[in-house]
């Protein structure tokens, strides 16, 4: 019997199996870093087997949440640009980022138990985040809907403020807040306004 190769495609149902262990191992891990991963299994609906093939050791699935959830907000801008205009698309996209850094804040010390240790994996970076929000600017600023000049550098730097807010129960209108205030100062100077 011949195996898959390891960069071929993934049927249908096997793709679906990938992202409900993703899904449940986001919401497992980010509630306990060191959540057993036959709970995640077991809460996943799939076997052990189809677990591990998947995610063959821990490390290889806490890194795989954190660059699952960062692909997920990624492709969702240019899906929001097809969709909403290029300042709401924008609004929409922070709002996604914000349940982004909510996510990674929770991960934060899964991720670092495996990237910590001697000879481990390193963190993948956030480029395809960077990216999403180049779009994103780019778009906003030939539609005249933000001032024009915002670099990725500088978009990511006024919304810092994300990754203070602890992850209690008040924190989506703080985030709301704080991005709306960033989103004004986008708007301060556009062409548009």
């Amino acid at each position: 019997m011949s195996r898959p190769r390891k960069d071929a495609p993934l049927r249908s149902d096997a793709q679906r199996n990938r992202e409900r262990i993703l899904e449940v191992a986001t919401a497992e891990l980010t509630r306990c870093a060191d959540a057993p991963l036959s709970s995640i299994a077991r809460k996943a609906g799939v076997g052990q087997g189809t677990f591990y093939r998947n995610f063959p050791h821990r490390e290889a699935l806490v890194l795989e949440v954190y660059r699952y959830e960062m692909q997920q907000v990624a492709r969702a801008a240019s899906t929001l640009l097809d969709t909403r205009e290029p300042g709401e698309a924008l609004r929409e996209w922070m709002d996604r980022l914000a349940r982004f850094a909510m996510t990674k804040a929770g991960l934060a010390d899964a991720i670092r138990l495996v990237t910590g240790a001697p000879g481990g994996p390193d963190k993948p970076g956030p480029t395809p985040v960077m990216e999403a929000a180049g779009l994103l600017l780019r778009a906003n600023e030939e539609a005249g809907t933000i001032r024009p000049g915002v670099s990725e550098d500088d978009f990511f730097l006024a919304i810092a403020g994300l990754w203070q807010i602890g992850q209690g129960e008040d924190w989506q209108p703080r985030a709301a807040r704080l991005l709306d205030l960033v989103m004004d100062g986008l708007r301060a100077g556009a062409p548009g306004r």
